[in-house]
């Protein structure tokens, strides 16, 4: 049996001896899409055979990212963060080759592995499989979107210490499970998936339902996800694209949140 890949958002399917028949479910709901040249399906060994490398970077003393380039699917960056009772693997990635096991098994490995929302399930399970079977732990409200089950995969909901100094928090917004990791270093970090994505300004981040789309979220649940973050301290921000926010991270949260709502319930309709 071939375990099935898409080739837009990167998420691993059922074993089966043929591709799955249609459309990929995620790509298909209105926070992804399918390409306008239709559903492809690859495999591990596929993607492995493509020329590639791998980019390793430790933006501080404990916490790691690693990327494929050229890369693959939505091309997300992983997070590993390391504990002294192992370690936070953060959206898994999609394409799994041994350049890539090598050097989360020189980093200590993995002792559990969290996607912040269904985009970012990517090679999961394989993964899991690879790493022993740990944990994959996903947000009850999001279980739906699993397209590979597996007795590792275990559900989480509102906050859970993942390891220690390690928090998930459920966040919502752009999928109702969308989770952000905190990381209890001296000042604070937070892994947030595309919960929350820097923008070109400098201090400043946006929130939508749908990235490619551009579909916003309501007032409402930026102002929700402002509240659940509320009580962690955090000073630096890593989003899966790269982006990263170095001081001050959760003021420009806060302070983004502000005039996000400002703008989408009518307060600023004068200026327009």
């Amino acid at each position: 049996m071939t375990i099935w890949i898409c080739g837009t958002c990167g998420v691993e399917h059922p074993d089966t001896e043929a591709p799955p028949a249609g459309l990929c479910r995620i790509c298909a709901d209105e926070r992804q899409y399918v390409r306008a040249t239709g559903q492809t399906w690859t495999t591990l060994d596929e993607l492995a055979a493509v020329p590639h490398e791998l980019v390793h970077e430790e933006p501080e003393p404990g916490i790691h990212r690693l990327h494929r380039e050229p890369e693959f699917g939505i091309g997300q960056w992983t997070y590993l963060v390391q504990t002294e009772a192992g370690n936070l693997l953060w959206d898994p990635p999609n394409a799994l080759d041994r350049p890539l096991l090598d050097k989360i098994a020189e980093l200590g490995g993995a002792a559990a592995i969290v996607a912040s929302h269904p985009h970012m399930y990517g090679s999961q399970v394989s993964l899991s499989h690879r790493l022993g079977n740990v944990p994959v732990l996903v947000h009850s409200a999001d279980r739906q979107w699993v397209q590979r089950e597996d007795p590792v995969i275990r559900e989480w909901h509102g906050t859970e210490q993942v390891l220690p100094g390690v928090t998930l928090v459920e966040a919502g917004g752009h999928f109702p499970g969308a989770a952000v990791a905190h990381v209890a270093t001296e000042k604070g970090a937070l892994l947030v998936g595309d919960t929350i994505v820097p923008v070109a300004a400098p201090g400043w981040v946006t929130f939508m339902r749908s990235y490619p789309n551009q579909i916003p979220l309501s007032a409402g649940l930026v102002q929700r996800l402002a509240d659940r973050l509320a009580p962690y301290a955090f000073d630096r921000l890593y989003a899966l694209t790269g982006a990263t926010l170095q001081t001050d991270a959760k003021a420009a949260v806060l302070r983004s949140a502000q005039r996000y709502i400002a703008w989408v319930d009518g307060t600023n309709d004068h200026l327009g």
